[in-house]
């Protein structure tokens, strides 16, 4: 794996956990595929991501920290993060390591997966 990929990731957690949705974004392919982790299915492309990012941060303050970055055998890049989400009253909600798997397109996030456990 590139430097340059483990950079990318870096710079999308740390926009994430900043609530700085341009740098994040820009991380992102323009049609990327962002999954709603706790309602279920997908939304697509930049603008969705923002409206659902901007929802979310209304009702959850969640904070994803990377831990290990590797290069799966079918391709995809996987990102184990420490994962904690609070309520707007700072009562954790979930506190355990998730990992998300990405697919990457023309050096940008792509496609995201969440695998628990």
């Amino acid at each position: 794996m590139t430097t340059q990929v483990e950079d990318l990731v870096k710079k999308a957690y740390a926009a994430f956990n900043s609530r700085d949705i341009d740098t994040a974004l820009a991380t992102f392919h323009p049609s990327v595929e962002w999954p709603k982790a706790f309602e279920g299915g997908y939304v697509s492309g930049h603008d969705e991501i923002r409206k659902y990012w901007t929802r979310q941060w209304a009702e959850i303050n969640p904070n994803v920290e990377p831990i290990d970055i590797s290069l799966k055998k079918d391709g995809t890049l996987q990102v184990e993060v420490s994962q904690i989400v609070k309520d707007l009253n700072g009562n954790i909600i979930f506190d355990g390591n998730v990992k998300h798997n990405y697919t990457l397109q023309d050096g940008l996030l792509r496609k995201m997966d969440i695998e628990v456990g």
